[in-house]
């Protein structure tokens, strides 16, 4: 495919001004579905606090030999280090967001992650993508289930399985008890209300149709009641997954597994032992847990002693290419951002992918060239402090 232009919409040139206009753009339940976190809300922006107290230091009088901003990974060389978290309910903030977003990573050369409860399916994803995609798996209670699954990404050829490994229960979200938002979200008259005054969104749901959860749609009785999707939920998929599920996964999995929502050297000791290529360090972006650190701090902690036993990659907080720079300063290998890419999209529309990743590229580079750093494996050269 042909690579994607950098330029992008000077008028969006941060994700702070894709947040605004997302929010005027898209009904307040599904804004507070993608924005919220659990409880107070406290880890969630420690997300992004936290990388504020990380500083680098440039070397200017270095032999200047230009930018490349690639990185290989999992022998694959992409063209930027950061790719598309996996997001449930994509088109519920944009119709057809799944579609949008994979199209954009693959003609920027960028991995995108598809969520197991996303609303468009292996299939189609491995279509849009020709196959140049990886898949995010919640676990099911069924070995049948979770064979099937695997099955499918095979035959897409699908190269990376991520395993999420941090939801033993499910987040307290008040934002989405305030607004009684469910699975599906049910449409009383505080959401009407909300959708009529996006007639934007509400026209383009109507027109794609109400989303669903395509990759499960297989496994469904075809007489579910939609009322009934969360009681589906809780009845297919284990919350917790353990060391002997990892195990079993790791023996009947011949592509590259990673295990995302490692935070603890008890865990990626685990995840080394049990064979795994990689893991995401991340806090499900402030969504499950309060009480702990947030993922770059969770980084920080793990990559003095892993960093070269383990691929560790990180999720959680980043909001500019500065950002991913400090990320791979503290010991990352590679990034990944979730509401970042959903704010460019429900802002944007069709065009909120591209925009958003050029965005990125644009920035990241400024700050490799601003730090006189050649190659991304340089930066964590350029580190002086993780604290404020």
């Amino acid at each position: 495919m042909k690579s994607a232009h950098l330029n992008y919409n000077p008028l969006f040139p941060s994700v702070g001004d894709l947040k605004k206009r997302a929010k005027k753009r898209i009904p307040k339940f599904a804004f507070d579905y993608l924005e919220g976190g659990c409880n107070d809300e406290i880890n969630l922006g420690k997300n992004e606090k936290d990388f504020h107290q990380i500083t680098l230091m440039p070397q200017y009088l270095k032999k200047y030999i230009g930018v490349d901003t690639s990185i290989k990974l999992f022998d694959h060389v992409y063209d930027a280090p950061f790719g598309v978290s996996p997001i449930g309910l994509q088109g519920l903030m944009w119709p057809n967001a799944p579609e949008i977003l994979a199209k954009a990573a693959v003609a920027h050369n960028i991995p995108f992650i598809l969520s197991t409860v996303s609303t468009s399916s292996i299939e189609h994803i491995a279509d849009v993508t020709d196959g140049r995609f990886w898949f995010q798996l919640y676990h099911p209670a069924k070995s049948a289930m979770c064979d099937d699954i695997l099955d499918r990404l095979e035959a897409v050829n699908c190269p990376v399985l991520v395993v999420l490994v941090d939801v033993p229960s499910f987040g307290f979200r008040y934002r989405e008890i305030k607004v009684g938002l469910s699975m599906p979200p049910k449409m009383n008259i505080n959401n009407i209300f909300q959708a009529a005054l996006r007639p934007g969104w509400s026209f383009e749901t109507l027109r794609n149709g109400i989303p669903e959860f395509a990759t499960l749609k297989k496994y469904m009785d075809k007489k579910l009641d939609m009322s009934q999707l969360g009681q589906f939920m809780n009845n297919s998929f284990d919350k917790r997954v353990d060391a002997d599920r990892i195990a079993a996964i790791r023996d009947r999995w011949k592509g590259k597994l990673v295990l995302k929502g490692i935070v603890s050297s008890h865990d990626i000791e685990k995840a080394i032992a049990l064979g795994a290529d990689g893991v995401i360090v991340s806090n499900h972006g402030g969504r499950q847990i309060d009480a702990c650190e947030s993922s770059i701090r969770s980084l920080i902690n793990l990559s003095e002693n892993y960093s070269e036993k383990m691929t560790m990659m990180l999720d959680g907080g980043i909001r500019s290419g500065p950002d991913v720079a400090r990320a791979l300063a503290c010991g990352a290998k590679f990034t990944f951002m979730g509401r970042p890419f959903m704010y460019g999209v429900s802002a944007l529309g069709k065009s909120g992918g591209i925009h958003t990743i050029s965005m990125f590229k644009a920035q990241f580079k400024q700050a490799m060239e601003q730090l006189c750093c050649a190659t991304p494996n340089e930066l964590p050269g350029t580190l002086i402090s993780t604290k404020s």
